[in-house]
């Protein structure tokens, strides 16, 4: 992942109804929710909601299908992994920590994130 895209991701989630509706979606998992569901479900008016998904697909981080007449949104779990993956790439480092002590563990964020840019 490139700094700027790392950025807008944080960017993006910097924001206490976006970082909730990124959280609702990643719960969800790969299959989404209705748009209506994640209003429903966060007490969210239909154009702030709109405003917000919008500023998470600029980001990259959510994903939108439709289904008939509703869209369904769902976290995209690639470039959360690249995020991650970014965010943890150096960290001790980038050597595994010898004894514990709240050291991240970077193997599983770094290769998942590896694999998604191949």
């Amino acid at each position: 992942m490139e700094k700027i895209a790392a950025i807008a991701a944080l960017a993006a989630l910097a924001q206490e109804s976006r970082l909730d509706i990124f959280r609702l979606l990643v719960q969800a998992g790969p299959d989404g929710l209705p748009a209506g569901q994640i209003a429903e479900r966060l007490n969210l008016p239909a154009a702030t909601l709109s405003f917000h998904l919008n500023q998470l697909k600029h980001a990259g981080l959510i994903t939108f299908r439709r289904a008939s007449r509703s869209l369904i949104y769902a976290a995209a779990y690639p470039a959360m992994n690249d995020l991650l993956g970014y965010l943890t790439e150096n960290c001790c480092q980038g050597e595994t920590p010898s004894r514990g002590g709240g050291a991240c563990d970077t193997t599983t964020f770094n290769r998942t994130a590896k694999a998604t840019r191949q």
